[in-house]
């Protein structure tokens, strides 16, 4: 008797994938108008590559929202255009400059960027008629992802309340939204820093080159290495200066540090987080440093 082929085992990428890909069919499927908010950092990349791969060969049925601060760094900016362009997909750009000048957030000179993207983030979500929100956070990001749905009900303010979050027995995801209510939706909730970075060299996907090890021109600030740039002026008693380093997370310059490192390839990132004991955002950004529970506090209000 002729003997079945012996089935190739599942690696814990194929499962991981495999689990987004359902979620993000299942969002496709049950809601009217959702959107992936895209940065072109890497976890938002991978999440869109798993959008394509979710609906492969047919095109992505929904677009692409960006919130930009005005201080994003080029380089991710670039990476976004080529992948909307390789894609042909819709991009629709929320601009926290211009919520400021149409008096949608309140620039007091205090404020960061940064958390003037909640403001911004939630008129393009009710000004466009959003129902659902794809999301990038993992939960070894920071501690207050750990409390995160995969389906996260945001009520009609827009606001996230950690005790009224649905139960998601055996993969049971709860949609239901009342008007002017809507989701984020979190396919990567599983997923580590470490999956991530494997699923790039796996896939050999196109990310920012600040991602890898580079030379930059930096001062220190609050123990993190920042940008040197006209949006950062130095303060007394700092000093830019060059050093090699990269970036384990990207977002507002103003805000994001970099670490000192050699590591210019996939493989030598992967052995270098392996061995790390903060989280990238932690380590690297200063809008998570004001209190401990500074991003419980901005999802309340309405964040990422």
């Amino acid at each position: 008797m002729p003997t079945a082929a012996p089935q190739a085992a599942l690696t814990h990428l194929d499962v991981l994938e495999s689990e987004s890909i359902h979620i993000i069919r299942e969002v496709a499927a049950e809601f009217e108008r959702p959107v992936l908010m895209f940065s072109g950092g890497k976890d938002s990349i991978v999440m869109l590559r798993l959008a394509e791969r979710a609906f492969a060969p047919a095109k992505i049925p929904f677009g692409l929202l960006q919130v930009d601060t005005g201080f994003d760094f080029p380089e991710v900016l670039a990476t976004r255009d080529r992948w909307v362009d390789r894609l042909g997909i819709e991009l629709h750009v929320a601009s926290v400059e211009q919520a400021i000048a149409d008096g949608i957030v309140i620039d007091d000179g205090k404020t960061s960027r940064n958390r003037l993207q909640i403001g911004t983030l939630l008129h393009a979500i009710e000004e466009r008629g959003y129902t659902a929100a794809f999301g990038g956070g993992r939960r070894d990001e920071e501690k207050a992802r750990a409390k995160e749905r995969i389906y996260s009900h945001r009520d009609d303010f827009g606001q996230w309340d950690p005790k009224n979050q649905r139960p998601e027995l055996w993969s049971l995801y709860n949609g239901r939204i009342h008007e002017g209510e809507h989701m984020r939706i979190f396919p990567l909730s599983n997923w580590t820093e470490l999956d991530i970075w494997q699923y790039i060299g796996r896939e050999q996907l196109d990310i920012p080159e600040i991602y890898y090890s580079h030379q930059r021109s930096v001062f220190e600030r609050d123990g993190m290495l920042l940008t040197a740039s006209e949006h950062n002026p130095l303060r007394p008693g700092e000093e830019a200066r060059e050093r090699t380093v990269r970036f384990r997370t990207v977002g507002d310059l103003t805000l994001t540090g970099c670490v000192e490192s050699d590591a210019s390839t996939v493989d030598e990132i992967i052995d270098e987080i392996s061995v790390a004991r903060l989280t990238e955002r932690g380590a690297t950004r200063g809008d998570d440093r004001f209190s401990e529970a500074a991003m419980e506090d901005r999802k309340k209000e309405g964040y990422f």
